[in-house]
C-alpha cells in the first residue's frame, strides 16, 4: 500500500494510516480536511526552498474529542480500532503511521517497538481523559 488508508465505520473517521513507503507529490497535501480538530498533512519541498517563518496567531479553538498521532519509529505493533462492536486490526512497522480520530484503540507491540505519540493537551489525567 502505498498511499494513505482512510479507516471508516458506519460513515465515522477513525483513524487515518500513513504507510511508510506513501507517494506523495511536490507540495504539500493535507489528510485531514479543514474542519477536522487535527490538522495532518505531508510536505516533499527541494532543495533550497524556503518557507518564510512565521506565527500562528492566538484562536480560540474548541475540539470535542481528543485527537491522537502515532509514528512507529521502530518496530512492529498491532493496532486494534473498535466502534459500535466491529473490530478492525492493522499490523504497523518502523516508519507507518496513524491519527486516530474516533473509536477505541488498543496496540499489542510484535515486536521490541519505539512509538512517537502527539495529541491535543493539557493531559487531564487517566480517570478525566480515559475511558
Amino acid at each position: 500500500m502505498n498511499k494513505p488508508l482512510h479507516i471508516t465505520e458506519s460513515g465515522k473517521l477513525l483513524a487515518i494510516y500513513i504507510p511508510s513507503n506513501f507517494e506523495r507529490g511536490p507540495g504539500i497535501s493535507f489528510l485531514t480536511d479543514d474542519s477536522s480538530e487535527f490538522q495532518l498533512g505531508l510536505m516533499r519541498r527541494e532543495q533550497g526552498y524556503v518557507i518564510p517563518e512565521h506565527t500562528h496567531q492566538p484562536i480560540r479553538r474548541e475540539t470535542n474529542h481528543t485527537s491522537e498521532f502515532l509514528w512507529i519509529r521502530e518496530g512492529r505493533v498491532k493496532v486494534s480500532l473498535r466502534h459500535k462492536g466491529k473490530t478492525r486490526e492493522l499490523i504497523m512497522k518502523s516508519g507507518d503511521a496513524i491519527l486516530f480520530f474516533g473509536g477505541t484503540h488498543g496496540f499489542e507491540m510484535l515486536e521490541d517497538s519505539e512509538i512517537l505519540e502527539v495529541k491535543q493537551g493539557p493531559y487531564l489525567g487517566r480517570e478525566i481523559d480515559k475511558e
